[in-house]
């Protein structure tokens, strides 16, 4: 069972994670405040938004660990 978690907060693919999770709960308090709903460019926005920081996180994670 220790093969399917990481095994340190250094882990590429935790990090990631957890910084996807963070930027997803933050666009979600986000969208809570603001009264009209997602367009085309915003969806985009979004999926970015979500994206870069997880893939910034994972290589910068990926080389020092």
């Amino acid at each position: 069972m220790s093969t399917e978690f990481p095994s340190s907060w250094t882990d590429p693919d935790y990090v990631a994670t957890v910084v996807g999770v963070l930027a997803l709960g933050a666009l979600v308090f986000y969208s809570a405040l603001t009264p009209t709903g997602p367009t085309v460019d915003e969806v985009v926005f979004v999926v970015l938004v979500i994206t870069l920081p997880m893939t910034v996180a994972y290589e910068i994670a990926r080389r020092w660990g």
